[in-house]
């Protein structure tokens, strides 16, 4: 993984410094609660994803910061709405926007940062990177509307919750990725193939976190442990966990989620339960069924430092324990 790890060492600082300026251009009612989301760490996975498949494809134009932030904006811009709708009060370890700033100007800074990213994008005077973002921004609203949906009525149902998954995370990894290809190469075909990478490595970036909220600590993940069981959240170990128990014991921790009676103790016993019968492993291995699948698509890439950081970042999201 040094391959990895010195590649990111070396972009991340550019890509934060355009983040903080671009911050710096807001209103002062909605300055301060980007900065405070957009600067609070984050992998910055989407950018380098659009970094290193521009690079991968030969594009040699130093012009790429721009759209990659435009992903980690239209990512930020879903983060604080989605502290507003679940009234979680961390994120990343810190106090979210909405408790620290306020709920209005905590939406009115995800408005921004969506109405910025769409315009970096249009900058290009590349009609297919604005489709790519509209596209990644559309599709990451239907996942979260899909599921508030399953939430309200959850049920064991692991296309639902695949189908979650590719809406809510997969789809803007994949627009990163597309963006990276799009910018370089018009070929369809090539865009294409950055596209499943994203799109399985999304998908099991997302198993792993799942994974992990059931596996880490509070200390270690910036949020309570369980804290997607205690919101009502069908992820892959909570469904697991319930295609194990009796009908009767299934159906009766669905009604409690359902209608939110699911005390701290039962909480916490599930979590045990989860834990003791290596649930979240489970999660896990199923991630990497996609992880395989996104390291099939790199074959079609010309040797070079981007496609082995590209292999290591899809071992990563594997293994990652935070």
């Amino acid at each position: 993984m040094n391959e990895l790890r010195a590649y990111f060492a070396g972009e991340i600082p550019g890509i934060n410094a355009f983040l903080s300026a671009e911050a710096d251009k807001f209103d002062g009612l909605v300055r301060e609660v980007a900065r405070h989301v957009l600067l609070s760490g984050g992998k910055r996975i989407r950018p380098m994803l659009t970094i290193l498949f521009a690079r991968a494809l030969g594009h040699s134009k130093n012009d790429m910061l721009a759209i990659a932030c435009a992903i980690e904006m239209l990512h930020t811009a879903t983060l604080l709405h989605d502290d507003v709708l679940d009234q979680a009060e961390t994120r990343r370890g810190r106090t979210s926007a909405h408790v620290a700033f306020g709920v209005t100007e905590t939406i009115l800074a995800g408005d921004v940062l969506l109405a910025l990213a769409n315009k970096l994008g249009a900058d290009y005077d590349i009609p297919r990177l604005n489709s790519l973002l509209a596209r990644g921004i559309m599709a990451t609203a239907e996942g979260e509307i899909l599921e508030l949906a399953h939430t309200a009525r959850p049920t064991v149902d692991r296309d639902t919750y695949l189908a979650i998954v590719i809406g809510k995370t997969a789809r803007l990894i994949e627009t990163a990725c597309r963006c990276g290809a799009a910018l370089t190469n018009r070929e369809r075909g090539v865009e294409d193939m950055a596209g499943a990478y994203g799109l399985n490595l999304g998908i099991a970036f997302q198993l792993v976190d799942d994974a992990l909220d059931y596996t880490i600590s509070e200390s270690e993940m910036g949020k309570p442990a369980g804290g997607d069981l205690r919101e009502g959240k069908m992820t892959l170990p909570l469904i697991l966990l319930l295609e194990s128990l009796p009908d009767a014991e299934s159906r009766d921790l669905l009604a409690k989620l359902k209608d939110k009676r699911l005390t701290e103790a039962e909480a916490g016993r599930i979590i045990v339960m989860i834990r003791e019968q290596g649930l979240a492993e489970k999660t896990r291995e199923a991630a990497q069924a996609y992880i395989s699948e996104a390291l099939r698509e790199l074959d079609a890439l010309p040797d070079s430092p981007e496609r082995l950081v590209l292999a290591q970042a899809a071992e990563y999201v594997l293994t990652r324990r935070k």
